[in-house]
């Protein structure tokens, strides 16, 4: 089982796991970066209820073991700065990270720290051999935290476009476990 919170040394956050309560304050920094998260996120437009949603599933996820979702806050007033996962859906011996931040927040290292941070915890789950970051090949901001995060560059795929910039080609970033 992996820490409910980790501190993110450096960048004034930390990452904790969701809390039913976050509602509030998570469905107002989804809404205050909407038009910064829709190029990206087909999820961008969803409503309060969808957030609920979200959150519940969250949790449940969390209390079953099946994924394990952070909320990305400052250290000082707990506000949302963003989001990220440590998503169990490749299989057996690898993990998936995915990550999203706040409009307005950029420049400051927490989408970096918090894969590093979920890097190195993924690696203390028994069996991972390989964390993965995929990200559409026009999204070079998401690219540029995966190599600044110590990721290679692995394969390009093609997938369905799910978001308004996609081009449908997806990087697929690869970190090993060199324990």
């Amino acid at each position: 089982m992996l820490p409910e919170r980790f501190d993110l040394a450096g960048v004034n956050a930390m990452l904790r796991r969701h809390r039913v309560d976050d509602l509030d304050a998570l469905h107002a920094a989804i809404e205050e970066s909407r038009d910064h998260l829709r190029p990206w996120m087909f999820w961008a437009d969803q409503s309060r209820q969808d957030t609920a949603a979200f959150l519940a599933d969250a949790v449940s996820g969390w209390e079953s073991g099946a994924e394990a979702n952070f909320l990305i806050v400052d250290s000082g007033d707990d506000a949302v700065l963003g989001g990220c996962g440590l998503h169990d859906r490749l299989g057996p011996q690898a993990r998936e990270i995915g990550y999203w931040r706040r409009a307005g927040v950029e420049g400051r290292g927490i989408v970096t720290a918090s894969v590093v941070a979920l890097t190195e915890a993924a690696f203390t789950i028994p069996g991972t051999e390989r964390v993965e970051i995929h990200c559409d090949e026009a999204n070079t901001a998401s690219a540029a935290v995966a190599r600044r995060a110590g990721y290679r560059l692995d394969r390009i795929e093609d997938t369905p476009v799910r978001a308004p910039a996609e081009l449908g080609r997806q990087q697929v970033w690869l970190t090993r476990n060199e324990r």
